[in-house]
């Protein structure tokens, strides 16, 4: 099973990042991308620890191979990732139901904003090397909005596809029967009608923010 769990690690690793490689522009060097999603299911099955080192190597890979922010957006990118996965795998491993997945993406997507809004008035004026009065002045209408959209789209994502990818995990005997799921049975429409409506409100405030509505 070890060896099972380091493949499954890996699989996740590459998974997340050919998925940061799609990324939607959101307003200067602020990008939206889903690795997010993708670690976190990874962190649902195998804990928080796992998640804990595919947001770190992930973040590290594009560092290494296709970013252009630098060991700045490197440290943002860890903090970011780390701030959603962490708590959200945390909270589902304490509670391995349904709500348990859903208040841990909701706890895991308020960290991200708050943390990032802190990150961001600390560190984005040394990256962009204007007074932090500049970066003050936009955390509310700039990057308030943009971490919400990131949270919110990377926690519907998390909701459309965590069963079918634990189901097919568990078919190729990568993941123990049992293991990764939450308690309940068949699908919940309510939720996959939630998690659907929240991604298309997160698309269509992105195409506002970019004009194109």
């Amino acid at each position: 099973m070890k060896t099972k769990k380091i493949t499954t690690i890996a699989m996740f690793c590459a998974a997340a990042f050919l998925v940061s490689l799609i990324k939607v522009p959101f307003n200067g060097f602020l990008d939206l991308e889903l690795k997010s999603a993708v670690i976190t299911i990874c962190a649902f099955m195998l804990g928080p620890l796992s998640g804990l080192i595919i947001s770190v190597i992930v973040p590290f890979i594009e560092f290494l191979t296709v970013s252009h922010t630098g060991p700045i957006g490197l440290l943002m990118n860890v903090i970011a990732t780390c701030a959603f996965v962490c708590p959200a795998a945390f909270i589902y491993k304490r509670n391995h139901r349904l709500k348990g997945a859903v208040i841990g993406l909701t706890v895991g997507s308020l960290a991200l904003t708050a943390a990032m809004l802190l990150w961001n008035y600390i560190i984005t004026p040394v990256y962009m090397n204007v007074p932090r009065q500049v970066v003050a002045a936009m955390l509310v209408p700039v990057f308030l909005p943009f971490n919400m959209i990131k949270a919110a789209s990377n926690m519907a994502v998390t909701l459309l596809i965590y069963k079918p990818i634990v189901k097919a995990l568990r078919k190729a005997n990568f993941v123990p029967r049992g293991e990764g799921s939450a308690k309940t049975s068949g699908i919940n429409t309510g939720l996959t009608v939630f998690a659907v409506i929240l991604l298309l409100t997160c698309v269509l405030l992105v195409m506002a923010f970019r004009g194109l509505i």
